[in-house]
């Protein structure tokens, strides 16, 4: 009877084993998509502005309006990998590095609307909306309090880009500034380049490399959509026990985790998400969750980084050097605010109040949705145009 049961369960077996590979498979095809379609953004963004790409970001040139399109950007789309690898390619195709810093700074808060509006799912029972608004609104005072702190430094002495630009100086260098030890990545991407170029070209001549970067924006749209889903498939249970077994071992095991998970599953929002409903239910404390934001603040660089391996060429340098900065701006935000116990107290301190507030009048938590990452930075803008 038990070899014929276990008989019975080895095709049920290998099917899943079989489902699991071929999973693993459209995660990798993705995946180069995703590093194809950031080439096609530079491509087409450096023949469309014909090397003049700072005449078309004048309207940027002020750090504050990079600033505000980045969150307005990330918010709009809830996915900051999906930005920063957008400004990898626009600063392949010549976007300034100077431009793009701040960018990538309002990136990092405009990620944070998904997990607060998965606190939202609390909003009828009062304390455990007050516990949930509390673990998501953690993740935007600590970013907003960064940027409060690197933005005014950065415009004075530019340390973020001059770090980044020393260390990509360290890995890309030759004739053709590729990517040391990387250079199979461009004869690898650039059939599936050279197609979309035809067709862009077939379907419009004269907007051609326009179309291109709009299918390049597409396809980063569509690939870490799906490269998401997949690896929830496959990798949210792991990452559920590995939050659970990590939680209140301390907050440099917290912190580990939390970019362990992020790297796996590619997307903070999901990796902060999970925190939600475990801080609303009282699972696990405000004080135990926060360093499980910071890791995630880390983890999401690696999509950057891997979107700049796509990048050759003279622009390459620079398209390391941006997804290098928003690694340095990220581990220097954890180190600077959670290792200085004043500063790492301040973001607690203000989730909580925001949490207490909003439990008391749930209307707060909507109006703070909509107004920190949409009518405030729209204000702004109009305001700096006026």
């Amino acid at each position: 009877m038990a070899e014929t049961s276990q008989a019975g369960a080895n095709p049920l077996s290998t099917q899943n084993t079989l489902i699991t590979i071929l999973q693993w498979l459209a995660v990798a095809t993705l995946v180069y998509l995703l590093i194809s379609s950031v080439g096609m953004i530079g491509a087409g963004f450096k023949g469309a502005t014909k090397g003049q790409a700072s005449d078309l970001f004048q309207f940027a040139t002020n750090p504050f309006m990079g600033l505000i399109i980045g969150i307005l950007a990330t918010a709009m789309i809830q996915s900051s990998s999906t930005v920063t690898s957008i400004i990898v390619g626009l600063v392949a195709g010549g976007l300034p590095v100077e431009t793009a810093v701040p960018m990538i700074m309002g990136a990092n808060i405009g990620t944070t609307i998904t997990n607060t509006i998965v606190s939202l799912g609390h909003v009828r029972r009062k304390k455990e909306f007050r516990r949930a608004f509390a673990a998501a609104t953690v993740h935007d005072f600590f970013n907003v309090m960064a940027v409060v702190i690197f933005l005014p430094i950065e415009i004075l002495f530019h340390p973020l880009a001059t770090a980044g630009g020393y260390l990509a100086g360290l890995f890309v260098g030759g004739e053709n500034m590729s990517v040391k030890g990387f250079n199979f990545i461009k004869p690898a991407t650039q059939p599936v380049i050279d197609v979309f170029t035809s067709l862009s070209q077939m379907i419009s001549d004269s907007a051609a490399y326009i179309l291109l970067i709009i299918f390049g924006i597409t396809i980063i749209f569509m690939a870490i959509t799906m490269i998401g889903k997949l690896l929830k498939k496959l990798m949210v249970g792991r990452a559920k026990v590995i939050m659970h077994n990590a939680i209140g071992k301390g907050p440099v095991t917290g912190i580990f985790s939390g970019m362990i998970i992020t790297i796996l599953v590619q997307s903070s929002s999901t990796t902060t998400s999970l925190m939600v409903p475990l801080a609303g239910s009282g699972v696990f404390r405000l004080k135990q969750i926060y360093p499980f934001t910071l890791g995630a603040n880390i983890g999401t660089t690696v999509t950057a980084l891997l979107a700049a391996t796509a990048i050759s060429g003279a622009t390459a340098i620079f398209a390391l050097q941006i997804a290098l900065v928003h690694l340095i701006y990220n581990v220097a935000a954890v180190l600077l605010i959670y290792g200085t116990p004043i500063l790492r107290r301040l973001p607690m301190a203000g989730a909580l109040a925001l949490g207490k507030i909003a439990a008391k009048n749930k209307p707060v938590a909507l109006f703070y949705v909509l107004g920190v990452f949409f009518a405030v930075p729209g204000v702004l803008i109009f305001i700096t145009n006026f």
